[in-house]
């Protein structure tokens, strides 16, 4: 290590100090963990739960083949259960539904008529008593 010359009297730069030490590198920037990968199905299962009120044969297809993929990639996937439940239950209470309306609506037409048979204006008869 070798001393710097000493300052002359007509130098007008003065003597050198100390330099303080580099800084440190910054540290590396952190980054969180990379979110979990979607759970396989997830977007057919929402699609299957909605179809299952609106067309149930479509959303019975497409819950069932969320489940599949998500047991293929060892995952449970209750909406997608929940949408096959949904596609065969929502059918059936929509037919007694209108079951029931229609045979209200005719013993209410028959209510107040004398027993027989009547000709339907569209075709076909009622019966009463």
């Amino acid at each position: 290590m070798s001393t710097p010359p000493p300052a002359t009297p007509n130098d007008p730069t003065p003597p050198a100090a100390a330099t303080p030490p580099a800084p440190a590198a910054p540290a590396a920037p952190s980054y969180a963990a990379p979110a979990a990968a979607p759970a396989p199905g997830k977007g057919l299962t929402i699609a299957g739960i909605v179809f299952a009120f609106l067309f149930p044969l479509l959303g019975l297809i497409l819950s069932i083949v969320a489940l599949v993929q998500s047991r293929s990639a060892g995952q449970k996937n209750k909406g997608a259960v929940a949408g096959i439940i949904i596609s065969i239950v929502w059918p059936i209470l929509v037919g007694i539904i209108i079951a029931v309306i229609t045979f209200t609506s005719l013993m209410a037409a028959c209510a107040g008529m004398a027993p027989g048979t009547y000709p339907l204006e569209g075709g076909g008869t009622l019966t009463c008593g």
